[in-house]
């Protein structure tokens, strides 16, 4: 698995300690693997002990969440924070709310995600959090009692300065406000602790749009790197119906292409027309239905049960952006097969270690997340700066930065990987572009 002796003793301690975290130990895998030339190249810093102390998270707290459902019932959930690195700047990331939510998934959510912000040039540290809370078929009063309990522990372990959080899976708008409100109310201040809040109360345009506008901006240069061609005329899949894919699915199509399908956790739907977004947004966004409702509506189309069936369709591009571990070796194959030129990740971690080196061997333009989904919290970034600064920019400027932030991160990726040897390994590339600049901080900044 790795190559050297210092990183193996590394791993193995990790494995020790954390031996039930499967995801957290898949993703200091993978970062651990692709570090592991930069290590080589920089033998003292092992005797800085650089690398145990980047994979220990310098903060985690677990908190209970006691709230009242609407029949007048106790209910009570686990929340999480993990502060995981601080060396470039404040903690920043996102808050899910999900059934599937532990300590594991926290803790492989901020690794990545110090390396995401990173990579992103804006001075922000890595963080995430969240509770095994399910937002699904809850009341919106239920929403609001969840959300005011869960702030009124974590607003303890944030501030704009320190620890700034964000929206995520189950998060939206509408959980995001009664967060802030909450917060607001306790700490008796107007700060701009949350980014993703509403544009009546300091949120920033664009930013709903953001992750899946800045995967398609980097998918988009990607192509032209790698495969002398763009978006246009290409035929797409995007897994997931929510922020993330619907407006990957704006944004590919407004470049020129064609996205047949779209899925949720119980199936897809299939347009050989292309996908109806309007008809996505008002299920989705509006009803919060289910997905089989679009061929109700929808006449050509077709529903399929099973989310991961969804790599079985044709396509040109893939864009999985539904949840981590969503394409498999197997799935990798079947795209592989059927011609795929390209797979750019809008959820974290969607893809298992293994399909991505299968991607990266067949010579797919292959966008790991912590590069191709950076959109979202570049542009937070881009939120806590008109905050502090009482400012309000216009949907174009937000869009033009983020545009430029995601083609330098690719440019920067992609660097790396060319100076290693191998131009599709954009995994190792953005690794190493990222860990550098937290590494060199972190040195400079002491133990």
């Amino acid at each position: 698995m790795f190559k050297t002796e210092y990183v193996k003793n590394v791993y193995a301690n990790l494995v020790e300690k954390n031996k039930s975290e499967a995801e957290f130990l898949q993703a200091a895998q993978e970062i651990l693997a692709s570090l592991e030339p930069y290590i080589a190249a920089h033998p003292e810093l092992e005797s800085k002990k650089i690398l145990e102390r980047f994979l220990e998270p310098e903060r985690f707290v677990q908190f209970k969440v006691v709230w009242t459902d609407d029949k007048g019932n106790y209910q009570v959930n686990r929340g999480y924070r993990v502060q995981y690195n601080s060396a470039i700047g404040p903690y920043k990331g996102g808050i899910r709310f999900h059934p599937s939510v532990n300590a594991s998934i926290i803790k492989f959510l901020g690794l990545e995600q110090t390396l995401k912000n990173s990579l992103t040039s804006l001075p922000m540290g890595g963080g995430k959090g969240g509770s095994d809370f399910d937002p699904k078929g809850k009341s919106d009063a239920e929403i609001l009692r969840f959300c005011q309990s869960f702030m009124t522990e974590l607003y303890r372990h944030i501030g704009p300065d320190s620890d700034v959080p964000a929206g995520d899976i189950g998060v939206g708008a509408r959980e995001i406000g009664y967060m802030f409100g909450q917060y607001k109310k306790i700490t008796n201040e107007f700060s701009g602790v949350l980014t993703g809040k509403g544009l009546s109360y300091g949120g920033s345009l664009a930013r709903k749009e953001a992750t899946g506008y800045g995967l398609c901006y980097f998918t988009n240069e990607a192509l032209k790197a790698l495969k002398d061609t763009d978006f246009n005329g290409k035929t797409v899949v995007v897994s997931g119906s929510g922020n993330v894919a619907i407006y990957a699915n704006q944004k590919a199509t407004e470049l020129g292409a064609k996205v047949v399908a779209m899925s949720d956790s119980n199936g897809y739907v299939y347009d050989p027309n292309g996908i109806n977004l309007d008809v996505i947004k008002q299920i989705k966004e509006v009803e919060r239905a289910r997905i089989v409702e679009y061929t109700k509506r929808v006449p050509g189309s077709t529903y399929v049960e099973g989310s991961r069936n969804i790599w079985e369709v044709k396509c040109d591009i893939a864009l999985p952006c539904a949840t981590q571990n969503e394409l498999h070796l197997e799935d990798a194959k079947k795209l592989v097969a059927n011609g795929c030129i390209a797979v750019c990740e809008g959820a974290n971690m969607p893809s298992t270690l293994e399909a991505a080196k299968y991607f990266i061997d067949n010579k797919v333009v292959f966008g790991p997340a912590k590069a191709a989904n950076a959109g979202g919290v570049a542009t937070s970034g881009l939120e806590m700066t008109q905050n502090s600064n009482r400012l309000s920019w216009t949907f174009e400027e937000v869009d033009n930065k983020l545009h430029g932030i995601m083609v330098n991160i690719f440019k920067n990726a992609y660097a790396k990987a060319v100076e290693l040897g191998n131009k599709y390994d954009l995994v190792t590339g953005a690794n190493i572009a990222g860990f550098e600049k937290v590494c060199d901080a972190m040195i400079a900044q002491g133990i």
